[in-house]
């Protein structure tokens, strides 16, 4: 080799201290339903990347679909989209097949999830996926849409589980912002927003924020028959919880829990009762 050969020192020191770039899962699953003789069957189904949908053997004319993370949870820079339609006088129940983690994330990156759903006229749809669980150094961003069509029923729920308690992990740094958003032909119903930041653990240890809990759940229940719920579902409720019913037709609660183990004692037999069923198995193993 002819001449001196120089190296940028700065340059190499800073490409070694710097985290390498990791590969991100990225995946999106878009289905509809429709209305049957024989009850409500899948009409449209496309998934890409590293997200899935089965669709167990129905015990009654709804039809289930198991929403599946093939990546084993989110992290940051991963993105992930659902989008659900529930047809006219169809019935459609989403749950997942599993709790949802949110893994520690590198500095500056936020993992995404993005779900979408639409009720048709006339139509019910379950949303009740299994807990979101936040690790310690996560960042999650999430966001669900609604769009109702008239006389559309629809039965949401959100647990979100506070670190592993059973490990003894408290979340001293992360961050979580989530956004749920109920429309009915485009007039707003409901709206609920929450951010997150930081040290979690010491937000949460305030008696006027959640007492220290480690667990809660948000669901809101839009049916003709929300007002005669209130009673009910309030008989069920733990001291750490409480249920308003918004409009004639819009019941919404929140439970706040020690761990995930207490929030599923609570939560469990509420959604029995509004769904008038047993839950999808995914949430019995």
């Amino acid at each position: 080799m002819n001449g001196p050969v120089s190296i940028n020192i700065a340059t190499a020191i800073s490409d070694a201290g710097a985290p390498p770039d990791q590969p991100r899962a990225i995946g999106a699953v878009t289905l509809s339903c429709k209305s049957t003789p024989r009850g409500t069957a899948l009409a449209d189904l496309r998934q890409s990347g590293a997200m899935k949908a089965l669709f167990p053997r129905p015990n009654s004319s709804a039809l289930q679909a198991v929403v599946i993370n093939t990546a084993g949870g989110i992290t940051g820079g991963d993105d992930f989209t659902l989008t659900a339609r529930a047809g006219e006088h169809s019935s459609l129940s989403l749950t997942t097949q599993a709790a949802e983690r949110a893994y520690r994330a590198q500095p500056g990156q936020t993992g995404k999830i993005r779900n979408r759903l639409f009720v048709g006229r006339d139509a019910r749809l379950d949303w009740v996926p299994q807990e979101t669980i936040l690790y310690d150094g996560s960042a999650l961003n999430r966001s669900l849409c609604v769009e109702m069509e008239d006389q559309a029923r629809l039965l949401l729920v959100e647990p979100l589980i506070f670190g592993r308690s059973a490990m003894g992990e408290v979340l001293g740094n992360a961050f979580f912002k989530d956004r749920i958003e109920i429309r009915r032909q485009g007039t707003p119903l409901f709206l609920d927003a929450m951010t997150l930041r930081g040290d979690i653990a010491a937000h949460l240890a305030s008696p006027h924020t959640a007492a220290g809990a480690g667990a809660m759940a948000s669901l809101v229940y839009v049916s003709p028959d929300a007002a005669a719920q209130l009673g009910p579902v309030r008989d069920m409720l733990p001291d750490t919880a409480g249920a308003s019913l918004i409009r004639d037709d819009l019941l919404a609660l929140r439970i706040l829990a020690a761990d995930g183990y207490g929030l599923r004692q609570s939560l469990v037999p509420i959604l029995r009762h509004l769904t008038n069923q047993a839950l999808p198995r995914s949430w019995m193993t």
